[in-house]
């Protein structure tokens, strides 16, 4: 399907997706009551979170019955503190996650309008207030303080996928400003009077609404206490930090002063160092001796532990003394490149909008001659940055090659339609195949084949590895449903194995999705995070479209050199908008497959696999053909259905009880005397119930026609993925 057939249809079928929850975390021990909205969820879908210690139960109204999207979650007191997920169990399987915060400090919620000082939200020390920001609006709180105390106002807001960039200001009773914070940071306030304070937050160009909401926190610290962030989610880039096996057994602080050439610390190598970007164009500096030969690798963390920073190191051979000191250049390390082409415009128009890369280090240092080395280390940007909390990570060790995976449910790359990034759970209709792109940062000169596998998964639920190939960074999962699997939900366990050094080396994959769905590139700039874990669902609501597969399960076998033709059935369940669909390959050895089309209106098609012209070596391999269809989709006809049915039992209800009433009413006029009264009673109560069924009539059929007005059948494109083929080339035989 050409990329203009795409253009201004809906892209992707309906997920469902959380979008907020009201408060956004609690304290550990206790239970909380919650609002949750989002899109594609209903009442009575279930609520749960990512850790077992928190458990949510629907909140029952005064009748009884469950409260439309309110929930009571309890938090266990074995509940680690931090950032947990929380996601919606729905119709159409799995909702995209948001995120929950658990900490130790009592904690409120925004009730009232608090816009200005007169109706200023009272807060306590010690505790956390969960509140949405108000549009064009500045939130007011007020709180009590003595004379010398250091009080903390932290406000957590993109850290907890809000998207608020808040402004903070301490001001004194009067609402005249004492201190400001604009750029995402904490406040820390030496109270110079007793008496009652003001806390102003607005956002950054006064945007507000139900997505822009806060948390937060006000504390009472002792003077010099190290004061930690409210927890956050973590970039993508985190995934490949720390390294497998690093601990905190042999880390040394860097020594300050070491700016200049004559400070610079003496280490020895191999070295695990922590230090900060302080005070502002910090340059730390080290020397150590190494011999001709040696093969150092070289990593910094610092952007990826969370902090704005861009490091950048140089290495260089000292020879002679000072005054007349040589210096020679020997090697320059900076970024870790992304491991796949980023999106140029940050969506999926030509990449995937997901940058794996970090402005961390990781690179290698060789040693050429035996002496002295000089390595200065400094965040590129630092010369505007003035936070000790900008730190880093230096190790520098022997080689250890490893690797680390992120993957990602896959997106559409529509050159000329509908740009989107959008949050995509792995919510399967039955029948369907997902796929997840994986990508790898190779450590340390690692660059061997990597399998890729999931495990607990649903029932019905099968994932194949088409693998990572030698010296390449991505890979394809896919993620198939059978036709037939039962609802379900499974927190899945996805990992990567390779063999390094003669041993089999297995690592978790990390999963990462969009804070938000953005749908198209006016919109929003996508803001990409790590997820907590791997929720897996499939629903059998509605089922995929079509499913792809080949004729038989089995493996395939062809000979090298010779050609392949693949038998493949179409299990249709639903109309096109075309008649054909163009599929490529996923699966290493085949990618060079010619695209192909299949037909949408047959049950059957075919791929002819040319070995020859492929050059594809012997061995065993998973493939999956994919393309792009603009579906016919048609919304929940189950609710048609049952609305038909609902309607039919109201009219078959109406007309029993019109009878009964007309019965009851002839029998009245006849009655004798002593029993009119009576009769005529239970015939007006007889007619009140038929006049009730002709207005549930009325009810039923407007609940029918909302039914089927979202059941029209709409154009939207999906990725369409055949289920796996394996595929076995034998060695070509030889000639006599």
């Amino acid at each position: 399907m050409s990329s203009s057939t795409a253009l201004a249809q809906l892209v992707c079928l309906p997920a469902p997706r959380l979008l907020t929850t009201m408060p956004m975390g609690g304290q550990v021990g206790t239970s909380v009551d919650i609002k949750i909205a989002g899109e594609n969820i209903e009442p009575g879908d279930e609520l749960s979170f990512s850790n077992p210690a928190i458990t949510a139960k629907p909140k029952l109204g005064k009748d009884g019955l469950p409260v439309s999207g309110q929930y009571v979650v309890t938090i266990a007191k074995d509940c680690p503190p931090g950032i947990h997920e929380a996601r919606v169990m729905t119709r159409l399987g799995i909702s995209s996650t948001r995120a929950f915060n658990v900490g130790a400090l009592p904690e409120a919620t925004q009730t009232k309008a608090n816009t200005s000082l007169e109706t200023a939200m009272k807060l306590d020390l010690n505790s956390i207030c969960n509140a949405v920001m108000t549009k064009q609006k500045v939130n007011f709180y007020t709180f009590d303080a003595n004379k010398g105390q250091r009080i903390i106002v932290d406000c957590a807001a993109k850290g907890i996928d809000s998207k608020l960039n808040p402004v903070v200001i301490i001001a004194d009773e009067q609402g005249m400003d004492l201190q400001v914070e604009r750029r995402g940071g904490m406040l820390d306030f030496q109270v110079p009077e007793t008496g009652k304070y003001v806390v102003k937050l607005h956002g950054l160009t006064y945007d507000g609404g139900p997505h822009h909401f806060y948390r937060l926190a006000l504390k009472n610290v002792g003077k010099g206490e190290v004061v930690a962030r409210m927890p956050s989610i973590q970039k993508v880039s985190a995934f490949s930090w720390p390294p497998a096996g690093l601990t905190d057994k042999a880390i040394q602080p860097e020594a300050e002063p070491n700016n200049q050439h004559a400070q610079a610390q003496k280490i020895t190598l191999p070295c695990d160092i922590t230090g900060n970007f302080f005070p502002a164009a910090d340059v730390d500096t080290f020397e150590f001796t190494a011999k001709k030969g040696d093969v150092w690798w070289v990593e910094v963390a610092s952007e990826r532990l969370g902090r704005p920073t861009d490091p950048s190191i140089v290495v260089q051979l000292v020879s002679g003394q000072t005054p007349n000191e040589k210096i020679t250049d020997v090697v320059e390390l900076s970024d870790i490149s992304s491991p796949v082409k980023v999106s140029s415009n940050g969506y999926s128009y030509d990449g995937p909008p997901y940058n794996a890369g970090s402005s961390d280090i990781l690179g290698k240092v060789e040693i050429k001659q035996d002496g002295l080395y000089r390595l200065q280390l400094r965040d590129l940007f630092g010369g505007t940055r003035n936070d000790p909390k900008n730190i880093y990570r230096l190790v520098i060790r022997k080689a250890t090659p490893d690797f680390a995976l992120i993957g990602w449910a896959l997106h559409m790359n529509l050159r000329n339609g509908d740009r989107n990034a959008l949050s995509k759970p792995i919510a399967l209709r039955a029948g369907a195949t997902m796929p997840i792109e994986v990508v790898v940062v190779r450590r340390d000169g690692f660059d061997g084949e990597i399998e890729l596998f999931m495990d607990n998964l649903p029932n019905g639920v099968t994932a194949a590895g088409l693998k990572i190939p030698k010296g390449k960074s991505r890979g394809i999962v896919v993620v198939s449903a059978e036709g037939s699997a039962p609802r379900g939900l499974t927190s899945a366990q996805f990992f990567g194995r390779a063999t390094i050094d003669g041993k089999e080396v297995t690592r978790t994959c990390r999963m990462a999705s969009m804070q938000w769905p953005v749908k198209n590139a006016w919109s929003e700039v996508p803001s990409p995070r790590l997820m907590a874990d791997v929720p897996v669902s499939v629903s059998n609501s509605e089922l995929a479209p079509i499913t792809i597969s080949p004729a038989e399960n089995k493996v395939w076998e062809v000979t090298a050199g010779e050609k392949l033709t693949l038998p493949l059935t179409h299990e249709r369940r639903s109309d096109f908008s075309g008649a054909n669909i163009t599929l490529k390959t996923y699966g290493a050895g085949f990618e060079k497959v010619p695209a192909f089309d299949a037909p949408l209106t047959a049950d059957k098609s075919q791929a002819v696999l040319d070995l020859a012209a492929l050059k594809t070596p012997p061995g065993e391999y998973k493939i999956a053909f994919y393309g792009y269809a603009v579906v016919k989709y048609q919304e929940n006809l189950e609710a048609v259905a049952a609305a038909k049915t609902a309607l039919m039992q109201a009219k078959q209800d109406a007309e029993g009880l019109a009878t009964e009433a007309k019965k009851l009413a002839e029998i009245a006029k006849t009655a004798p005397d002593a029993q009119r009264k009576n009769s005529e009673t239970a015939a007006k109560a007889a007619a009140e119930k038929a006049k009730t069924a002709q207005a549930s009539i009325a009810t039923a059929d407007k609940q029918l026609k909302s039914a089927a007005a979202k059941a029209r059948p709409k154009d939207i494109v999906d990725i369409i993925v055949s289920t796996p083929i394996t595929i076995r080339v034998n060695p070509a035989k030889k000639a006599k």
